[in-house]
């Protein structure tokens, strides 16, 4: 872990497969697994593109995993879609 892509998009994914696993141990799944692999494949990619040089690419994709993960998968809601 030498770069800055390395620690965010370690940052990242961790914070996914934490979601993940948090989801995975609810008693109704609200996702499936493969609702992970666009930001996961997203990270791998963009943390690629950042080490080559191409910065702009990089950080653009990393902006779509953010949103990807935030309009898709909705960390921030609660587990009980009629609680307030």
């Amino acid at each position: 872990m030498e770069t800055v892509y390395d620690w965010v998009t370690v940052g990242i994914f961790v914070g996914l497969a934490v979601l993940f696993l948090q989801r995975s141990s609810e008693d109704e799944s609200r996702d499936k697994v493969h609702h992970y692999l666009p930001p996961a494949v997203g990270c791998a990619v963009a943390n690629y593109l950042g080490n080559e040089g191409y910065m702009l690419v990089s950080v653009a994709l990393l902006v779509g995993v953010l949103a990807y993960i935030n309009f898709v998968l909705k960390p921030f809601t609660a587990s009980d879609p009629g609680a307030s």
